[in-house]
């Protein structure tokens, strides 16, 4: 893949490992540290019709949130990963990237996006679109093949590349990374990067098209919508503002094949409710306990900001009716008993 001009950019190789079965699961691809738009394929600073792009994509930071510092966006393409120094590249970098992490061109493959959406909208005032998150996708195919979720369990990153019907891979190393963090979170801050800083950062997206596909391959129609229509809620998520999510583009409509009389999908929305301060702990209740119950009464998603931000807000993503439902059970928690 061509770049807008000779990089001068850092450059190793990975070596993708075998699958089970012994088939190599991608040929071995450069890793390139970016801190110059130039350095970026010009397909990619550029978005076309003429020329779309599936790319994999992450970001890490520092406790990475609105307030947490985004220090490096990683962008997986079929022949090469780019890094993407925010820290040495500075804002303008960051900012050369909004047209193509915008663009209906580009298809960003990401797992669990919240987070790292909400970093770019609050820092940069980039809003990600046309997202596929690979943990959406892994909950969508298990209900299509008939297996139920316990509310609030999501499959981690790790254990989506364990499982061989998309990866089978073993993450050991995330591992490493994890106590690093912990030992000291300015971890992703610090430059020059380390040969471990760039090996792990790449780690988290060289396998995301070879699950892409794979997913791609199993969704049917209806979930194929959800998947849509949930990217674009979740991305939006944590990114509340004055406007009401009003500068973001239209939520995927119901396509005309699914809106079949007795059998269409129901509307799928993004609900903020905002929690009385004191009232979060009576929401949440005793170990999880009362946002458990309403959990596995209601047919939705529910979110809090937690320490990170935005306090005092619970965030349901669902089908209007078990929104609602939702939203009137978290109410009925805050309500004073005397």
């Amino acid at each position: 893949m061509a770049s807008s001009s000779s990089s001068s950019s850092h450059q190793t190789r990975v070596p993708f490992p075998s699958d089970p079965g012994g088939k190599p699961l991608d040929h071995d691809v450069p890793i390139h540290v970016v801190t110059e738009p130039s350095q970026l394929p010009v397909e990619f600073l550029n978005p076309s019709a003429a020329k779309q792009l599936i790319i994999g994509f992450d970001c890490e930071g520092v406790n990475l949130c609105r307030h947490g510092a985004l220090c490096i966006m990683q962008l997986a393409f079929p022949d090469a990963i780019y890094l993407v120094d925010a820290i040495n590249g500075g804002e303008s970098l960051i900012k050369a990237c909004k047209p193509a992490l915008e663009s209906s061109y580009i298809t960003k493959v990401i797992h669990d996006c919240k987070r790292d959406s909400e970093a770019l909208y609050f820092q940069f005032g980039i809003k990600l679109h046309n997202v596929v998150d690979t943990q959406i996708a892994y909950s969508l195919l298990e209900e299509q093949e008939g297996r139920t979720r316990l509310p609030g369990d999501y499959i981690s990153f790790v254990g989506l590349l364990a499982d061989p019907r998309y990866c089978g891979v073993s993450y050991l190393e995330k591992e490493e990374v994890r106590v690093l963090l912990r030992q000291d979170p300015m971890f992703w801050k610090y430059r020059p990067l380390s040969e471990m800083m760039i090996r792990a950062a790449a780690d988290d997206v060289r396998f995301l098209l070879c699950i892409y596909y794979k997913m791609m391959e199993k969704l049917n129609e209806r979930s194929l919508w959800y998947l849509a229509v949930r990217g674009a809620l979740y991305s939006r998520c944590f990114c509340i503002n004055e406007n009401n999510y009003a500068d973001w583009p239209d939520i995927p409509p119901i396509p005309d094949n699914l809106n079949i009389e007795d059998n269409a999908p129901e509307e799928e929305i993004l609900y903020v409710l905002d929690v009385p301060p004191g009232k979060m702990g009576r929401v949440i209740g005793r170990r999880g306990a009362s946002i458990l119950s309403i959990k596995q009464s209601c047919n939705a998603e529910i979110f809090f900001g937690g320490a990170k931000g935005p306090p005092d807000k619970a965030f349901i993503i669902g089908p209007v009716k078990q929104v609602r439902k939702a939203e009137a059970m978290l109410k009925g928690k805050m309500v004073d008993i005397y």
